[in-house]
């Protein structure tokens, strides 16, 4: 299937190589040339703008987008819609607020142009692992693309099957689902974002207390040096705790049980502050993942273990690394 895929960052580029290597045609476009000639090397169709990209790709056409949320992202959907017609689909992979996602579909609708949003979880390990993915959009639009969210998503794999799944049919098995209209997609990946939070945020408490549990103001006979790297490791394997966030915090402390190189200023992505204002509007309490957030506000005015955990599983897992005000909010990584 011929797919445009417009942004080749870090995950736009796996899953264009992801889709080629399923035997998909990808038409690419990013404000790279360098990465874009990159790309065609490896089998791809290289454009040099976006209506060179959408003059490669045959009708009806389907373009992912794969740019930071916000500003670029609209400019880029408005971009579009100025050259598609009825029958084109445009897809916002990235991290989008849902209401933004209703709006402009609702704008491309009287063209007959479908508009699809599709919540992506994978990182930087998609490219191998596949990507889990939450669709919103026209069930005829999501149907005639579904080949390609097959080939991105990681299929049955080796993971046990749910007792009483195989009565239930659907896609969820395989890695994704159409969960609804336009909206609904990102919706469950905003709700997706800020469990990740707390998640995070408990791991990370956790092995606060283990590092601390040798503090010089407790007790001789209840200090306790302990290993965290085998503790995270042991986890792994029959734990009820045991989860991906898991094996990533083993693999950080494994490398370094200090976390020295990492400061503990943690950034948030905005999709935590979306969940708990959608459960501000529904009158939904959400303690733990509101504090997960808040303690994230917190991270950037004082650094504790905890921060610098939070910090390392971000960057195992999507490749983010933090930066403090001294970098102007951008990333870096200390190096001592």
């Amino acid at each position: 299937m011929q797919l445009g895929m417009v942004g080749l960052g870090r995950m736009g580029a796996n899953m264009t190589r992801r889709l080629m290597r399923g035997g998909h045609q990808l038409v690419v476009s990013d404000l790279s040339p360098e990465t874009v000639k990159q790309l065609s090397s490896e089998g791809a169709t290289g454009s040099s703008s976006l209506e060179d990209l959408l003059g490669k790709l045959k009708p009806p056409r389907a373009v992912w987008i794969m740019v930071p949320s916000g500003d670029p992202t609209e400019r880029t959907v408005q971009k579009l819609a100025q050259h598609l017609q009825a029958g084109d689909a445009i897809i916002d992979g990235g991290n989008s607020y849902f209401k933004d996602d209703v709006r402009r579909a609702g704008q491309v609708k009287s063209q007959g142009v479908h508009y699809l949003d599709v919540g992506t979880s994978g990182g930087v390990w998609g490219i191998e692992r596949g990507y889990c993915m939450m669709i919103g959009g026209p069930k005829e639009a999501v149907q005639r693309l579904d080949p390609i969210f097959r080939t991105l998503a990681p299929g049955k794999g080796e993971i046990s099957r749910t007792p009483g799944r195989e009565k239930l049919g659907g896609t969820a098995e395989e890695g994704y689902i159409h969960c609804g209209p336009s909206g609904a997609g990102h919706f469950v990946k905003m709700v997706h974002n800020g469990i990740e939070y707390g998640i995070m945020q408990a791991y990370a408490e956790g092995f606060d207390i283990f590092k601390n549990a040798a503090s010089q103001g407790l007790p001789q006979d209840l200090r306790y040096d302990l290993n965290l790297a085998d503790i995270a490791e042991v986890w792994r394997r029959g734990s009820v705790v045991s989860s991906w966030l898991l094996d990533l915090t083993a693999m950080a402390l494994a490398e370094n049980p200090a976390l020295s190189e990492y400061e503990g200023y943690v950034q948030d992505s905005g999709e935590g502050r979306w969940t708990i204002q959608a459960a501000i509007d529904e009158a939904v309490p959400v303690d733990v993942l509101s504090a997960a957030l808040f303690v994230r506000f917190r991270s950037r005015q004082q650094h504790t273990f905890a921060e610098k955990m939070l910090s390392a599983m971000r960057q195992k897992f999507g490749g983010h690394v933090e930066g403090g005000e001294g970098a102007g909010g951008a990333a870096k990584k200390k190096t001592a």
